[in-house]
């Protein structure tokens, strides 16, 4: 049989401040609360529930404001969200209890003019001494939550929430248990202490004078185990989906996006989305080029395809080939270390797809009749290039795909100009491999902007 619930909301006739005996008070009117029945007082199971304001307020959480913004950002451990309104920037921060809300909880009604009321300094610990209080006084076993007002993801309005507690159980796991039909329930954890901080605002409004009710009829919920805290419901960082809100989190995404470009030289057997790497190729010409020109173009060769293996097997023979003739005929290098170099390249030969980036001159570039500008105009060209490539490496990664850049393909132009019929002023721009990462890159150290500046006396 379920026990019914009751909620006697008690007002209270004090103007909370600093320095207040709120233990006093609350006991002073818990004592004297009248139930329907005609009884009075608490008994065994009840749940005192109080507003963190007066709890603020008599803990000294009053400061001075001129700016509500600067105190905001004092309290915010780091800001989740932010917007802009007709009435000013709204801010999503998390507090150092783990809260996350609106304005840090810090607020400015029932409040002097020119001050704000912060959140108590630690809830729980305000709740358990309240409870001990209670407890000792009284010789009933209750429980205390402390409560404030949240809005919530994607839900108009606000609801109280629990953000201390003592002696009762925040939170009931129905993991495990078994519904009427005989369905084991695996994801159900109720928020017990939120719902109970949820029925009192109900029953008391905002308005009403009422910081204070006492709950009967869940008593199956309290308990002595201090160990159930109010900071146990804060969903803990590592397990937020949603830990940003849109702006901040591409503005995360900007900051990580470069350091984030790993090399990765081993790949999956998965499938490479064909869009994904058509999206990178977007990003990528997006790289800032001479004379307002566009002289990039890319090779894509598929190891899925048929055709593209094939064109792919021919120019990295032909490559190796070359390669292996300059290392004997000019270099003098052994048979040993002529294989050790040439494997490098055979990622080219494994990764799901490769991309070979160029730059085409005839776009775009200028010709002078001297070699020394010929050989800049050349060398702009070429810079621009690389800023393709890099931002090709970026967008890859950000679409979770690894990557590897090779150089081969520039130690030999003309075999990839030969073998694909490009014009003779195409620069190739190495190659890039291409998957779906086998594993995680290896963590690298910081590098130090200190270490690269040339200082100028």
């Amino acid at each position: 049989m379920t026990t019914p619930l009751q909620i006697l909301p008690l007002a209270l006739q004090h103007s909370f401040a600093p320095g207040d005996d709120l233990e006093a008070i609350v006991l002073d009117a818990v004592s004297s609360a009248r139930w329907p029945d005609g009884s009075t007082g608490l008994i065994d199971g009840d749940v005192i529930v109080v507003t963190s304001k007066i709890v603020a307020k008599v803990e000294g959480r009053i400061v001075q404001a001129d700016s509500r913004e600067e105190i905001i950002t004092e309290q915010a451990e780091r800001v989740v969200a932010t917007k802009v309104t007709p009435r000013g920037v709204t801010s999503i921060v998390q507090t150092s209890h783990g809260l996350v809300l609106a304005a840090a909880g810090v607020d400015a009604s029932n409040t002097d003019v020119g001050t704000v009321v912060l959140l108590p300094e630690d809830s729980d610990a305000s709740a358990q001494r309240l409870r001990s209080f209670l407890m000792e006084r009284t010789g009933s076993t209750v429980a205390v939550v402390v409560t404030d007002t949240m809005g919530r993801p994607w839900r108009l309005g606000v609801t109280d929430v629990a953000i201390g507690a003592s002696g009762i159980q925040v939170l009931d796991d129905h993991t495990g248990r078994v519904d009427e039909y005989g369905n084991t329930l695996e994801m159900t954890v109720v928020a017990v202490a939120d719902e109970i901080a949820s029925a009192v605002d109900l029953a008391t409004g905002k308005l009403s004078g009422a910081p204070l009710a006492i709950v009967r009829g869940l008593a199956q919920y309290v308990t002595a185990n201090e160990s159930s805290r109010a900071r146990d419901i804060v969903r803990p960082l590592e397990e937020d989906l949603f830990w940003l809100g849109t702006a901040e989190a591409m503005a995360e995404g900007a900051r990580r996006a470069v350091a984030g470009r790993r090399t990765i030289r081993f790949f999956t057997d998965d499938p490479v989305d064909p869009d994904a790497v058509e999206r990178a190729i977007e990003d990528a010409v997006l790289a800032p080029a001479p004379h307002h020109s566009e002289p990039f173009g890319f090779l894509v060769l598929r190891d899925d395809d048929t055709r593209h293996r094939e064109q792919r097997t021919l120019l990295l023979d032909s490559m190796r080939e070359a390669w292996e003739r300059d290392l004997i005929d000019i270099d003098g290098k052994g048979e040993d270390e002529v294989q050790r170099r040439v494997a490098r390249g055979n990622i080219l030969r494994t990764a799901p797809v490769v991309i070979i980036p160029f730059v085409d001159l005839d776009r775009g570039a200028h010709t002078y009749s001297d070699e020394r500008r010929n050989a800049a105009e050349r060398d702009l060209f070429m810079v621009a290039g690389g800023a393709c490539v890099e931002n090709l490496l970026i967008r890859l990664s950000a679409e979770g795909l690894g990557s590897a850049w090779i150089s081969s393909t520039i130690f030999a132009p003309s075999i990839v100009r030969d073998q694909f019929g490009l014009g003779d002023r195409v620069q190739p721009l190495g190659a890039v491999a291409v998957g779906v990462p086998a594993q995680g890159a290896k963590d690298r150290p910081p590098r130090r902007a200190h270490d690269y500046i040339v200082r100028i006396d």
